[in-house]
């Protein structure tokens, strides 16, 4: 359901309409698009976003799929907060916002997932190894990689889990900036993105 500050059907919120702290991950617009089309939701999905950061996806899959179920997962209380505070600035009220490690605090999860979409987190295999665990046959995770080593992980995870239907995108973008007197391309920064289905 579009919100006052965003009252439209399509995702794709402008980065500035969200509040956001120096130093805390945000997945820009284009990126984010990229993203919730890799997610391939449904509209009573239940959604695990692990390492929300800014919750830029919690908000726009929250607005999107209004009958989903959204759990953002963080592990610093500031930045729990500010998840909080993003969604009530959307009137976003689908959310549940659960500050904890993972892996490790996915066992007090009270609804299981059929999509899973990890932004952050260190011990990214362990804790795809994790999620898999909660998966229903079919169900779907997309995890992001801002480097090679962390593609690399991802890619080597997906193929011990067996994972079905892989496929990675990297993004390209480019937005037209004010620079003085002049107008230039400046590159949103590039990322991985890479999705499985569970098998069985």
């Amino acid at each position: 359901m579009p919100s006052q500050l965003w009252p439209y059907i399509s995702p794709g919120i402008p980065d500035e309409f969200f509040e956001h702290l120096p130093g805390i991950p945000f997945s820009q617009r284009e990126v984010r698009l990229l993203l919730i089309s890799q997610l391939r939701l449904k509209p009573d999905s239940v959604l695990w976003d692990i390492g929300a950061g800014t919750g830029t996806i919690p908000v726009e899959v929250g607005l999107l799929c209004p009958k989903a179920k959204i759990i953002a997962v963080e592990r610093d209380e500031e930045v729990a907060n500010l998840i909080k505070r993003n969604c009530d600035r959307f009137e976003v009220n689908n959310v549940e916002v659960i500050e904890g490690n993972a892996p490790e605090c996915l066992h007090d999860l009270q609804v299981s997932p059929d999509r899973v979409c990890i932004e952050g987190g260190r011990p990214i295999q362990d804790i795809l190894q994790a999620v898999w665990h909660y998966l229903p046959s079919s169900g779907r995770v997309v995890a992001t990689a801002a480097n090679l080593e962390g593609l690399y992980a991802i890619s080597q995870s997906f193929s011990q889990l067996r994972a079905i239907n892989i496929e990675v995108v990297q993004s390209a973008v480019n937005r037209l900036e004010t620079r003085g007197f002049s107008q230039t391309f400046a590159a949103v920064d590039p990322i991985f993105i890479l999705s499985g289905e569970k098998l069985d």
